[in-house]
């Protein structure tokens, strides 16, 4: 089996920083991409972030330039860095990520089950 566990989640006030950390355990062979999505209340889960295993990135309009992914490959672990954060990016932050659990398994999605982003004054 294959867990996502992610951390740093919190209350934090408008302007602020917060550093969201996601690792994979469990049976991991390798992992291509990794990734952070987000759900707010009564909306869908959207991409926030993307990071391929070479390192190339990707994000979401609204949090470009305020937010940076990255990734520890020896730590199977990916980050998401948020600055400048602003109440319209309240919501449960998941992780996902693509992977094999030997070499002759194909990559699979793997969810982890969200931690809280609120910002609030």
């Amino acid at each position: 089996q294959v867990q996502l566990v992610e951390s740093g989640g919190g209350l934090v006030q408008p302007g602020g920083s917060l550093r969201l950390s996601c690792t994979a355990s469990g049976t991991v062979f390798s992992i291509s991409n990794m990734a952070w999505f987000r759900q707010a209340p009564g909306e869908e889960r959207n991409l926030v972030a993307i990071i391929s295993s070479e390192g190339d990135t990707n994000y979401a309009e609204s949090t470009m330039g305020r937010f940076s992914i990255s990734r520890d490959n020896a730590k199977n672990t990916t980050y998401l860095q948020m600055s400048s954060l602003k109440p319209e990016d309240t919501a449960v932050y998941y992780c996902n990520a693509d992977v094999r659990r030997d070499y002759t398994s194909p990559f699979r999605h793997y969810w982890g089950k969200g931690t809280l982003v609120t910002v609030s004054s």
